[in-house]
């Protein structure tokens, strides 16, 4: 019988088996769920490395940030380092700062107003200190507000803007095309100019009065022109003396009268 030693010798020789690399094992949790992300994947299995390239490091010159300067004075230290180019004060937030255009403004919107407001109607006002007064209307600022007047002689109505939300449009109608309202009467003149609080000094509250509104005396001599125009154009009219009365009188509803069924 041959020994164990000389079966061994005899036995062909089996090649070793490689040893198997560690395969990463991504668990799964749950339905749908693994225990790491696309991402951590990737990075452990280092799919982007490229081992066999090799990456050549370009040495960029250093340029010079600061520069020294030489200060007088005793206590100032004799040199100091100065930024060759300044930081800037102002840091925007965003990468690209876009310039708005003027037409998003509020005040260049385009106005419309309705059809039955034309220069010349008789409206009723619906709001403001004289509601319930009847009103000529003159014509539409920029603004979209409507600017009328009474005229003042008849219903101490002065020259004044209103929206047309609070308005209502009566068939009556006045010939005011040689009426031409001052091109100063716009938006910024019915502006009112407020006087700055002083805040600083130390002043008697009860000895404060509050300043009532007075017309200038340009908005007086305004009023008069611009009503004598308005006068002149009643008194062409057919039924001046009808008209006249209804500029006159007050807007109200009885009992029964639902405006929405009314035609004015």
């Amino acid at each position: 019988m041959a020994s164990t030693k000389e079966k061994a010798a005899a036995a062909p020789k089996v090649a070793k088996k490689a040893k198997k690399m560690h395969k990463f094992n991504n668990a799964l949790l749950a339905d749908g769920v693994r225990r790491f992300s696309k991402g951590k994947v990737v990075q452990r299995k280092k799919m982007f490395a490229l081992k066999s390239l090799k990456k050549v490091r370009v040495e960029k010159p250093k340029v010079a940030i600061t520069v020294v300067k030489k200060i007088g004075g005793a206590k100032n230290g004799g040199e100091r380092k100065v930024l060759l180019k300044k930081n800037k004060s102002y840091l925007p937030t965003k990468a690209i700062i876009r310039k708005r255009t003027g037409k998003r403004c509020f005040s260049n919107h385009k106005r419309n107003t309705r059809k039955t407001l034309n220069r010349g109607k008789v409206l009723i006002l619906l709001a403001g200190r004289h509601k319930g007064k009847r009103v000529v209307l003159l014509k539409v600022l920029k603004s979209g507000l409507l600017l009328v007047t009474g005229p003042f002689a008849l219903n101490s109505c002065p020259l004044r803007r209103i929206s047309q939300n609070y308005v209502i449009a009566t068939k009556t109608r006045l010939n005011v095309k040689n009426i031409k309202v001052p091109k100063h009467i716009n938006d910024s003149y019915f502006r009112r100019v407020v006087k700055k609080k002083n805040t600083r000094n130390e002043r008697d509250i009860f000895a404060e009065k509050e300043e009532k509104y007075v017309p200038s005396e340009q908005r007086k001599a305004d009023q008069k022109t611009v009503d004598a125009a308005v006068l002149k154009a009643i008194a062409a009219h057919k039924e001046s003396k009808v008209i006249q009365r209804y500029l006159k009188s007050m807007f109200s509803l009885r009992s029964n009268q639902f405006p929405h069924r009314m035609q004015f």
